[in-house]
């Protein structure tokens, strides 16, 4: 299952998937979000858009699971309870209660979930 969301206050359709993602995974605005990680992103000298960052950000809070040949899809399927953000190449994407939730649909393998919260 799949809905449409857009965290960004302007509406804009830009590269902000972390900042959707864990919007809407940790019912924060965009803008808690994109100040946090702007934050933190600029204690450690990286983009918060970069891989090693998002996942060091992650790995810090949140239980990890990884599984490098499952769509998205599946894992959504699999996983009908409970919030995850989701890795793939090039992207990251929230999965709350099995339904995918980002502004297109990501049918792509999956790197890594993080469990967020209980």
């Amino acid at each position: 299952m799949f809905r449409y969301y857009n965290a960004n206050p302007y509406g804009n359709d830009i590269s902000d998937c972390v900042i959707r993602a864990l919007s809407v995974l940790t019912d924060r605005s965009w803008r808690e979000v994109y100040d946090e990680l702007t934050d933190l992103a600029g204690d450690v000298g990286l983009m918060f858009d970069r891989v090693e960052f998002v996942e060091d950000y992650l790995d810090d809070r949140y239980p990890r699971e990884c599984h490098y040949s499952k769509t998205v899809e599946e894992f959504a399927r699999e996983h009908p309870y409970g919030r995850y953000a989701v890795t793939m190449n090039g992207h990251i994407t929230a999965i709350i209660d099995g339904t995918i939730i980002d502004t297109f649909y990501p049918d792509r393998i999956m790197r890594c979930a993080w469990r967020i919260g209980v």
